[in-house]
This record gives structure tokens, C-alpha cells and sequence, in this order.
């Protein structure tokens, strides 16, 4: 198995650079899992392909305004500072400022990927981001590189600080005199987007799913997107359940692999939430003879997690999971024991995504899908249409 095998060739017209002007009348490639059989749709018409007792479950998470953009105190000069994810407790301790010590809303540390990197190393001083009214409402200061220090507490292992580095990654202090850096990101940020969506100035609500809640995420998990609150609550009227999981969707969705060898690529690690609910409902689904559809990778990659080989006496069972973290590699030969089908979008070439859903069916299905999808010009990637992977039975 080589990285090369998830390749394929992806016109650059054919990347949509904006959402489906109707939620849920894009376009929707049906896939049997086992046959490979296609059929072209439109997405609304999932309603066909499931069932009552069957079970949707979604990832909730909301993309937070992490993109920031500003600059440098004293030059002026152009600064861009993109939020990864909080540093906390024991590791965060060293980078906070004691003067602040006592305003703990009003400070945290973070890590970060900077441009320019250059420009921006510990020490070299404050970039201030500024509201619509020209008020500084926030400033962010790099004060560490981002290394196995910081990178083993917020992600469980460990990275090498050279190659952080080279990855513009660093640590921030972010601060404000605002009541809260709550308050600040919103004065200032921005919903990031995917770096092949270019020069997007729409709504960036549409950038998030209609039932998205709390923000953690630095990505959408875009197969809820094309989901609307109709469609849920006709779903729901015909017998179809629909749970939620939480998983905070980092940066490293947007990369590709860059190893020859798929099995030398290391995941980075993700928090994830398994609510007792959602795997009480995974539970009387599988006992009734139902399905369980997760709704994008994210889900699919948290309910597989949540996996316990060991529970229920050594034969396995999903088991309720509260922020935990997952690596979860998912490529050809891995095993599903959770989910019987599977929701998602169009992805990157030589995405790990694609390595999911090749072992999800197989990658000789996958490859033909995305021929016949191109051929037929669908939109691809974040903004562009779903694929539906339906259950053999």
C-alpha cells in the first residue's frame, strides 16, 4: 500500500468555492458498500435510504473564529496568527503573565501557527488585532516554539521542535482588556477556511452545521452541512433517530500525507466526546436490526474510538467517552465494529480522509466513485456535495 494509491487527479474548476445555494439540494453520489453500485441524487433525498429504527449520528462541534488577523506592535507590519487549541493546567503555568494572573478570563495560552514565521519567533514582541471601530481588542504574543513540551499535553505525544518550527507552530499568549477573550475572538476573528477555498466573502454561518453548538473546532465536519432543520425533523417524523458525538476537528484535516508509506503517517491526536446517550441509542439500534449512519469522518472517527475491545466480557462493546483523546488511524484492512454507513464529502488527494473511507468499502470502489464524480462535474471538497456510502442491507 502506497500513498500514491489515494491520488487522483482533481480539476481545479471543480473545487466549489462556495456553499450549495439550498443547503440540501446539492448533489448526492450514492455508493453501495459492498457492490459499488452508483446512483446520482440530490441530498435530500436521503430520505429514500434510510429507515425507520435506523440511527444518524452527527458531529456538533462548532467552528470558533480562529483566524486572526492583525499586526505587529511597533512595525505595523502584516501578522496572521491561526488557533489550534488551548494549553492548560501545568504546561500553560510558565507563559502566563502574572499581572493577568488574577483576570483569568482575560488570558490564555495557546497553540498556534503563525505567518510570517520569520518574523514571528519567541521574543519578538506583540501583534495587535483590532475590532471594526480600530480598537485593539486583542493582542497575541509568541512566546515559545511549539514542542514536545506543549505538543505531548495538548495531543498526547510528543513532535519534534525543529519540525514545529518549520510548521510556523509556536505558543501564544493571548490577551485582552476586553471582559473576556471570548468577547475579544469575536470582536476579531475570523471562521477559518480551508486553504483551497480562495476569496470566499459570504455568510461564514453557512460554514457551520445548523445544529453546531459549542465552539472548539478549527474546522467544520462538512458532511453536516448540507443537513437542514427540516430535513432533520422530517427525518426524525419518519422514525429515524439522530444522536450527536463531539469531536474537535484540528488543522490536520487540510493536510495531505507526505510519507511514501501511509502506515508512517503519525495522526495527530483530537479530543472527542461519546455522550451515554448517543451509545445507549448506537446500542437499541443494533438490538433492533437497525442501522447506524454516522454523519462525516468525525463522527465516524469518534464512534469508532469509543471501541472497547475489552467491555462486555471481552467481546467488545462503544462505551461513553468525555473528551477523550484519539489518534485513530483509520486505512485499508482496519475493522468497524460501530457504524453500519456513512455520510461525507469529496476529499483531498492522499488524504487520510480517503484512506477512511477506502477501508470503509474499498479503495477500488472509492477510486471509481470519485472517476464517475468527476466525469459528471460534481462540486468537491468542503463546499462542494455529499457521498452517501449506504449499507449493503
Amino acid at each position: 500500500m502506497r500513498t500514491e494509491d489515494f491520488n487522483y487527479d482533481l480539476p481545479e474548476e471543480l473545487i466549489a468555492q462556495e456553499p450549495a445555494a439550498v443547503r440540501d439540494a446539492c448533489r448526492m453520489l450514492v455508493m453501495d458498500r459492498e457492490s459499488g453500485e452508483l446512483e446520482d441524487r440530490i441530498f435530500r433525498d436521503i430520505e429514500e435510504y434510510l429507515r425507520p429504527g435506523d440511527l444518524l449520528v452527527a458531529n456538533e462541534t462548532r467552528v470558533m473564529p480562529a483566524r486572526l488577523l492583525g499586526a505587529k506592535r511597533g512595525t505595523g507590519g502584516q501578522a496572521e496568527v491561526f488557533l489550534l487549541r488551548e494549553v492548560k493546567g501545568e504546561k500553560a503555568k510558565p507563559y502566563l503573565d502574572e499581572a493577568l494572573t488574577e483576570s483569568a478570563n482575560q488570558q490564555a495560552i495557546w497553540e498556534v501557527l503563525v505567518r510570517p514565521g520569520k518574523r514571528l519567533k519567541p521574543g519578538s514582541g506583540a501583534v495587535d488585532f483590532t475590532d471594526k471601530q480600530g480598537n485593539v481588542a486583542l493582542s497575541a504574543e509568541v512566546v515559545d516554539w511549539a514542542s514536545a513540551k506543549t505538543d505531548a499535553a495538548a495531543t498526547g505525544e510528543g513532535q519534534d521542535a525543529e519540525a514545529s518550527a518549520a510548521k510556523g507552530e509556536r505558543i501564544a499568549r493571548l490577551t485582552t482588556t476586553l471582559p473576556s477573550l471570548d468577547e475579544a475572538l469575536h470582536a476579531v476573528g475570523h471562521t477559518p477556511l480551508p486553504p483551497y477555498i480562495k476569496n470566499y466573502a459570504g455568510d461564514e454561518e453557512l460554514y457551520q452545521t445548523v445544529y453546531s453548538r459549542r465552539e472548539a473546532s478549527a474546522a467544520a465536519p462538512t458532511a453536516g452541512l448540507h443537513f437542514t432543520p427540516e430535513l432533520i425533523e422530517r427525518l426524525k417524523a419518519n422514525g429515524v433517530r439522530w444522536e450527536t458525538v463531539e469531536l474537535e476537528v484540528g488543522l490536520d484535516t487540510f493536510r495531505i500525507v507526505d510519507e511514501d508509506d501511509p502506515t508512517k503517517h503519525k495522526m495527530h491526536t483530537e479530543f472527542y466526546t461519546v455522550p451515554q446517550t448517543t451509545v445507549d441509542a448506537i446500542n437499541e439500534t443494533h438490538a433492533a436490526g437497525g442501522r447506524v449512519i454516522a454523519v462525516g469522518t468525525t463522527s465516524t472517527r469518534s464512534l469508532e474510538s469509543a471501541w472497547d475491545p475489552q467491555a462486555n466480557g471481552g467481546e467488545g462493546a462503544i462505551t461513553a467517552r468525555n473528551r477523550d483523546a484519539t489518534s485513530l488511524y483509520l486505512l485499508p484492512g482496519s475493522t468497524f465494529h460501530v457504524i453500519d454507513g456513512l455520510i461525507t464529502n469529496f476529499h483531498v488527494p492522499k488524504s487520510t480522509l480517503m484512506m477512511l473511507v477506502s477501508a470503509f468499502s474499498s479503495r477500488e470502489h472509492i477510486m471509481a466513485a470519485y472517476r464517475h464524480a468527476i466525469e459528471s462535474r460534481y462540486r468537491m471538497l468542503s463546499f462542494g456535495d455529499a457521498m452517501f456510502i449506504k449499507p449493503a442491507k
